[in-house]
């Protein structure tokens, strides 16, 4: 057995021997090669004497209804009492078509760095750097986020080797955080059931995702992880023929008018402290027409992101609706005084013209439906749902594409063909955490991050520095959350795709809620060619900083 005073010794192989062949799964995120990471974590841990030989102590557990059969991944340390830390960490990637020829090299990063030297002149100068200077280990993977992973898994390995290991561990490895987080999602059900099972009480998630530094000499410690909502905006015009534009109401129009308002806007961004969410920009934009004709488009839809920090669903959706409003107010006010100055040049005699706004929110358009032709309305709903439901399945439509067919589908049923706004919500839904809003937090995590930044400086000579939130949008989200009651009853009434194709267990959230922070090595370049990870902070700084960590909190 081994001693918890050398627990970490020569634990640099392990996980450079883990990445390596985590990395090889090649588990893009959205396909079945995410099934790859699984294989290989199962057959890790089914090596490990403790896991080998304690039934039901790692496995995979189901994502419902899920298309791709993915499974999220889990090994838990039974040790003494019911104190739990949670380790978590995604398994998938993002593709590699930055890489062009170099693509057969993305999933070894001994191969690849000899191809990179090859080719160096084309790098960033702080590539290059890093690749001659032979600090950094290159590859897809490498840094968002499977080393992280890898050095989870690596320290798992070693704690189970520990006799009266005090506490309990439990590490989850999930797929599709770079899509819609299904896998951390269902990872909440699985928390739940093993709280349930074995009384545990959840102190603290601990997230390595890779952090960014200003400095090479600086750290980031994260406690917390930004928000993410994505409203939608469907207009509904008035048809009519270019040459007759005030017998019609462009819904560009209006449109133009709620992107001005929104993009960019301040107003939407949270600040909390000296951080600040940056402002919402529009990600999806599109009229109906699809081909020309001298008439205006009958419809414009589109949604737009933005990343929160303390404001709540029905807080922007609030927003969303007065802006909508003021935008439809403003476009029939510049309608009225341009036709006023047509009629004046053409001689027509003046009047108003009779538009006036209305601007409801999904739940509203859908019970204006219901009551128009009751049970045929929902019987065929339910079976646009069905067929909506295969082609999302069969990554025939995207999610952006169902909602708005969802939304096109019930206006059929709408007998008032007048203009309007509809609003709402499109999947995901990530809620904002930070210990910052959890009261009474215990005294060990509330001063985490200051003995961590002490144990750096005294360790290592590095700085550390904290943030509340980690502004990369991770599964931390699910880590905890408050009035899930209310949170819930906001998506439901805004957001057609709920309880059909998407689900936020929001009250099994709330069940199983704990503070959380984000331990992870230095990294560069997430997504890019030349992503990378720090061979120092992988290897010898993160995985005694979160030892430390779990050393302090489970006290080891």
């Amino acid at each position: 057995m081994a001693n918890i005073n050398n627990i970490l010794k020569g634990i640099e192989k392990d996980i450079e021997d883990i990445l390596f062949a985590y990395v090889k799964t090649e588990s893009f995120t959205n396909t079945i090669n995410e099934k790859k990471a699984e294989e290989f974590f199962l057959d890790y841990f089914s090596k490990i004497p403790y896991f080998k030989n304690t039934p039901g102590s790692y496995g995979i557990y189901e994502i419902e209804n899920d298309a791709l059969n993915r499974n999220v991944s889990y090994a838990f340390l039974k040790g003494r009492g019911q104190d739990t830390i949670v380790f978590i960490h995604h398994n998938d990637i993002v593709g590699v078509e930055d890489f062009k020829l170099l693509k057969k090299y993305a999933f070894s990063p001994k191969e690849l760095k000899a191809q990179l030297l090859r080719i160096k002149n084309t790098l960033s100068e702080d590539a290059k750097k890093d690749l001659e200077d032979d600090t950094f280990i290159f590859g897809r993977g490498v840094c968002d986020m499977k080393g992280g992973g890898s050095i989870q898994i690596a320290l798992l390995k070693r704690y189970s080797e520990l006799e009266n290991f005090n506490g309990n561990i439990v590490l989850i490895a999930v797929p599709d955080e770079e899509n819609l987080s299904a896998g951390m999602r269902s990872a909440v059900r699985l928390l739940s059931e093993l709280q349930d099972k074995y009384n545990l009480k959840y102190k603290l998630m601990i997230n390595t995702e890779p952090h960014q530094r200003k400095d090479d000499e600086t750290g980031v410690f994260s406690e917390g992880s930004v928000g993410k909502i994505m409203p939608f905006v469907y207009v509904r015009g008035y048809l009519a023929h270019a040459g007759k534009v005030f017998e019609g109401l462009n819904p560009i129009h209006i449109m133009s008018k709620v992107v001005s308002r929104t993009e960019l806007n301040m107003d939407f961004s949270d600040v909390v402290g000296k951080e600040a969410a940056p402002p919402p920009t529009w990600l999806y934009l599109k009229d109906s027409k699809e081909q020309y004709d001298v008439s205006m488009p009958l419809s414009v839809k589109g949604c737009f992101g933005i990343l929160t920090l303390n404001q709540t669903p029905q807080s922007i959706l609030e927003k969303v609706k007065n802006i909508c409003e003021e935008s439809f107010d403003e476009v029939i006010d510049d309608m009225n005084n341009s036709f006023r100055r047509f009629a004046k040049a053409t001689g027509l005699p003046l009047k108003y013209l009779q538009w006036e706004s209305k601007v409801v929110n999904f739940q509203e358009l859908f019970k204006e439906a219901e009551a128009a032709y009751g049970d045929e309305f929902i019987r065929e709903y339910n079976k646009e749902l069905e067929i909506l439901g295969k082609k999302l399945k069969g990554n025939e439509i995207s999610i952006i594409h169902c909602n708005f067919e969802l939304i096109e589908f019930i206006y059929g049923y709408i007998d008032d063909i007048k203009p309007r706004i509809v609003y709402g919500l499109i999947p995901p839904y990530y809620p904002n955490v930070s210990n910052l809003f959890i009261d009474d937090l215990d005294e060990n995590v509330s001063s985490l991050c200051d003995n961590l930044i002490k144990f750096t400086q005294e360790e290592f000579n590095q700085n550390y520095n904290t943030e509340y939130f980690y502004t990369g949008i991770s599964d931390l989200s699910y880590s905890s959350i408050e009035k899930s009651g209310e949170i819930y009853k906001a998506l439901e009434e805004s957001m057609p795709l709920l309880g059909q194709f998407y689900n936020v267990p929001v009250e099994l959230i709330e069940k199983i809620s704990m503070p959380c922070i984000n331990i992870g090595p230095w990294g560069k370049d997430f997504h890019k060619m030349t992503e990378r990870v720090n061979k120092e902070d992988l290897y010898i700084r993160t995985p005694r900083i979160i030892n430390k960590a779990i050393s302090l909190i489970l006290g080891n």
